[in-house]
């Protein structure tokens, strides 16, 4: 008892501390402040500031409401008053975006990312992460995409079939699918074979080898039901990093999930090195996993070899990543290369469901390419095709927002000025180290003073004929924010857009798509990644649905030509 009451002294004192030390740097905050003069909304409570009424439901859309009232560069208060500068001002977010050494992202984010998926490309800054771009660039290139595209057909292909296979097993020939369930085991599978060669076989039920330890791990880690339940703690050391030095109280089956990655990812890596160093020998497996290799068109193409192959031609030591760096891109891959796909792809088929008319318009446009395996320049010539993706990433932006911390004093210009509380015209803002910036990448890409005022609208036809304005947008692809910008940009984005395609190409050829609920029932939830999800949401649905939480219910039958 005595040690534990020394225990808790121990942490007690030192925890009051940093408190007291949060509560005098938020009045000095407060007090210096270089944005306290901008407008916006007044804060609600003198502790939660502005988040209550942001977390209620779709951050996005007050945000919108809040441009339309205090114009669009101002501030809004977080935790203990904090201040958050808010800009949709595109050249202010270009000087942001493209000084990523100068913004980086905030260390409590990058700190809870860091314990799950490592030192990746996803979690650091400055030169760490230009050298792991640097060495990742070749990986994700067009030629690269160009091989993998047989991969994202196949696999799109294996979801039809699975899909047909239980619509004739019903009497109508219609059947209710969570159709976002089933494109993240598609996409899983993808980032498997294409990632790092490994088949996850998530399509398939546990009696045809649908299930391995290395899927078991991942959903373990990053499934949505878990996840929330055993990374509290985390995100708590995340805030106060004194408490860092506290274990992680993370549950046994979290660890066993986090050593099983590393375990499997270590193999992987080795096998890649022996294969590129001449060593590799044919048909190795991982659990239930398989490794291929000896051939290019099997193995060496995936993006771990490539990675691996890459980081072997960097030159000297300090021009290549750690075997720790290379392992960190593993998860990296499954999260970036997994998630932010099916969900685009979910919100493509939400879209298309709402609006049958444009549904036919593609599906007619597809049926003019007489290949059923399409290659990437195929697809990619599909205008109507690309225009529907493009659409659907600027109105349904799979991750909605980002934020970004000065590292140090700096001017930020402005492309449209504004008047201060006190009346002043300014065409600047000045930031002093330390303060959070919001890049609103939806509210951008839906913003009407730059695409018109049908930007809320799902209308692939745009793509004809764009505002002149949106080029001012400093996104990486598509005049839009989506992808974000700058050194941080994307790498992957090509990936994902062919992935998409290949899907939509596949589905749409084979399927017909309704709302099996209400429109207004379907609604967004925030996140790291915006998904569908039910408002209803009621016991019954879960049970019928496939799965609470996220999901996206559309009525399913064959397509008849």
């Amino acid at each position: 008892m005595h040690t534990l009451l020394q225990l808790i002294s121990s942490i007690a004192a030192p925890l009051g501390l940093y408190t007291l030390y949060l509560l005098l740097s938020t009045i000095q905050s407060r007090i210096t402040s270089r944005i306290k003069d901008l407008p916006g909304p007044p804060s609600k409570h003198w502790f939660w500031g502005n988040l209550k009424e942001l977390n209620k439901g779709d951050a996005t859309v007050l945000h919108e409401k809040w441009v339309e009232e205090y114009g669009r560069t101002m501030k809004y208060q977080v935790l203990l008053g904090h201040e958050r500068l808010f800009t949709m001002d595109t050249k202010a977010l270009n000087h942001i975006l493209m000084n990523h050494k100068l913004y980086q992202k905030r260390e409590v984010a990058r700190y809870h990312l860091g314990r799950i998926l490592g030192k990746g490309v996803l979690v650091t800054e400055g030169d760490t992460h230009d050298l792991q771009r640097k060495i990742m660039n070749p990986a994700f290139g067009p030629s690269q995409i160009r091989e993998l595209t047989e991969i994202f057909v196949d696999k799109s292909v294996e979801l039809r079939d699975v899909w047909s296979t239980r619509i004739a097993n019903t009497q109508d020939g219609v059947v209710k699918i969570n159709v976002l369930s089933s494109l993240s085991k598609m996409t899983l599978d993808v980032i498997g074979l294409a990632g790092f060669n490994y088949r996850f076989n998530a399509m398939k039920d546990k009696e045809n080898g649908g299930s391995d330890e290395l899927s078991k791990a991942f959903s373990v880690i990053f499934g949505d039901k878990d996840g929330e339940k055993i990374r509290i703690w985390g995100i708590i050391q995340s805030m106060v990093p004194f408490l860092r030095i506290l274990p992680s109280q993370d549950p046994p089956e979290f660890k066993e999930a986090k050593e099983t990655m590393a375990r499997i990812g270590r193999k992987l890596l080795r096998e890649s090195k022996e294969f590129l160093q001449g060593t590799g020998i044919g048909g190795k497996e991982i659990g239930e996993g398989k490794v291929k290799t000896g051939n290019w068109n099997s193995s060496q193409r995936d993006l771990l070899s490539l990675l691996v192959k890459s980081n072997m031609n960097g030159g000297e030591q300090g021009q290549r990543m750690s075997d720790e760096d290379v392992l960190a891109q593993v998860p990296t891959f499954l999260v970036a290369g997994h998630e932010t796909t099916s969900t685009a792809t979910a919100w493509a088929l939400f879209a298309l469901s709402k609006n049958p008319s444009i549904q036919h318009k593609l599906r007619e446009e597809l049926y003019t390419m007489v290949t059923d395996n399409p290659s990437m320049d195929q697809l990619n010539s599909l205008v109507y095709l690309d225009q529907v993706v493009r659409e659907t990433l600027r109105v349904h932006a799979p991750v909605p927002v980002s934020m970004r911390v000065a590292m140090e004093d700096d001017v930020i210009p402005l492309g449209e000025g504004f008047v201060d509380k006190k009346g002043v015209k300014r065409d600047r803002i000045w930031v002093q180290k330390g303060q959070t910036i919001f890049i609103p990448i939806l509210a951008l890409n839906r913003d009407k003073s730059l695409w018109g005022e049908d930007s809320m609208e799902f209308k692939p036809e745009r793509w004809d004929a764009i505002p002149s304005a949106v080029s001012s947008i400093p996104g990486v692809w598509g005049n839009m924010l989506t992808f974000l910008g700058g050194g941080r940009a994307c790498v992957g984005y090509r990936f994902s857009l062919v992935e998409m395609k290949s899907l939509l190409f596949i589905l749409l050829r084979s399927f017909e798509f309704e709302l099996a609920v209400p429109v207004e029932d379907i609604v967004s939830r925030s996140g790291v990644v915006q998904r569908p999800m039910l408002k209803s949401n009621s016991k019954s649905e879960m049970e019928s649905g496939g799965g609470g939480g996220s999901q996206l219910p559309l009525l399913v039958k064959l397509y008849e030509p």
